[in-house]
């Protein structure tokens, strides 16, 4: 979030719309310039499912790297895999990602033209960092992308911050940890920064139209990747019964990972510290999320019970006013 407040801003701008395209292979026009959707989390939401899940279908063109990080951090992130360099738009790409990159300012314009590589396919930007950008970042996203449609994977808090907790110890990303001291695990900075969903999505619809935001969840990617896959599918406007050469929708190559060992212990007071989460989660995303609360032992009843009071209360101070 430091990052952002120091960022300056290229001009904004709006694609033009054209239907003339040029070339053989890599046919494109200016109007093309942009992304089709933007992925902004969760991480360990399954987010590395999608980018494989897409990047194999005839209908897209994924870029060379599934995280770009241009809106949060200027593409400054530690990768940790190679990109693919398939081709010569793979190639392009991350030169003109570097270039960019170089820049000190978010240059919108130019980042939208790295999707010129696309051609007439759909292309897009997974990167769960962009859940922590700020609402000025998001505001001129929207703004110089109109048509752009908006993925946010959502999962329980409490499995998520676990699992991100497991990813940065694995990675060298944070430090090794006591893993039974609850105290030290709610202070680790990961379980705090992005394991607040409802807060990333009322940031985020805010702003995007409700026809172009899309909230999935990770319950349905354990229970029926096929039907998550094609749900998908059809918000970004592909068609999910085309015949290619995918993989099976419950691919995934992280799942079985290895992860912290969670105690009851730490698992109790992980959840007591996001109960109030995981009812507003349950409360406003609704879906897999109404189900949160009970698996930690957690009623909703007194959570309504409090909402209708504040909403009473505040009913009575404008009838005071």
């Amino acid at each position: 979030m430091e990052n952002n407040a120091a960022m300056r801003w290229a001009w904004s701008f709006k694609p033009r719309v054209s239907d003339d395209r040029n070339g053989k292979d890599n046919h494109y026009s200016t109007g093309d310039a942009c992304p089709d959707f933007l992925c902004v989390g969760a991480q360990k939401g399954g987010t590395s499912w999608l980018y494989r899940q897409l990047e194999r279908h005839p209908e897209f063109w994924m870029p060379p790297v599934k995280e770009l990080h241009y809106l949060n951090s200027l593409n400054k992130t530690r990768r940790f895999h190679p990109p693919r360099c398939r081709d010569q738009r793979d190639t392009s790409f991350l030169d003109s990602m570097k270039n960019l990159s170089a820049l000190s300012y978010i240059d919108l314009e130019n980042y939208g033209r790295l999707f010129e590589h696309k051609g007439s396919l759909v292309s897009g930007d997974i990167s769960p960092a962009y859940s922590t950008v700020s609402d000025e970042i998001i505001q001129r996203v929207v703004s110089s992308f109109p048509n752009l449609k908006v993925i946010f994977l959502a999962r329980d808090p409490v499995e998520r911050a676990w699992s991100q907790l497991s990813m940065g110890v694995r990675l060298g990303m944070i430090s090794p940890f006591d893993a039974t001291d609850a105290d030290e695990v709610i202070r680790n900075p990961g379980v705090l920064l992005r394991s607040h969903p409802s807060k990333i999505v009322a940031r985020w619809k805010r702003y995007v139209r409700p026809d172009l935001f899309r909230i999935f969840f990770f319950d349905d990617l354990e229970k029926n990747p096929a039907e998550l896959r094609r749900s998908i599918l059809q918000f970004l406007g592909a068609d999910p019964n085309k015949p290619y050469d995918r993989l099976k929708a419950d691919e995934n190559r992280n799942a079985n990972r290895k992860k912290l060992r969670l105690t009851d212990k730490v698992r109790s007071r992980v959840a007591q510290f996001f109960e109030q989460e995981l009812k507003a989660c349950a409360a406003e995303l609704g879906g897999p999320a109404k189900q949160w609360p009970a698996r930690y032992g957690f009623s909703l009843l007194i959570f309504f019970l409090q909402l209708v009071d504040d909403f009473d209360i505040l009913f009575w101070c404008d009838w005071i006013a």
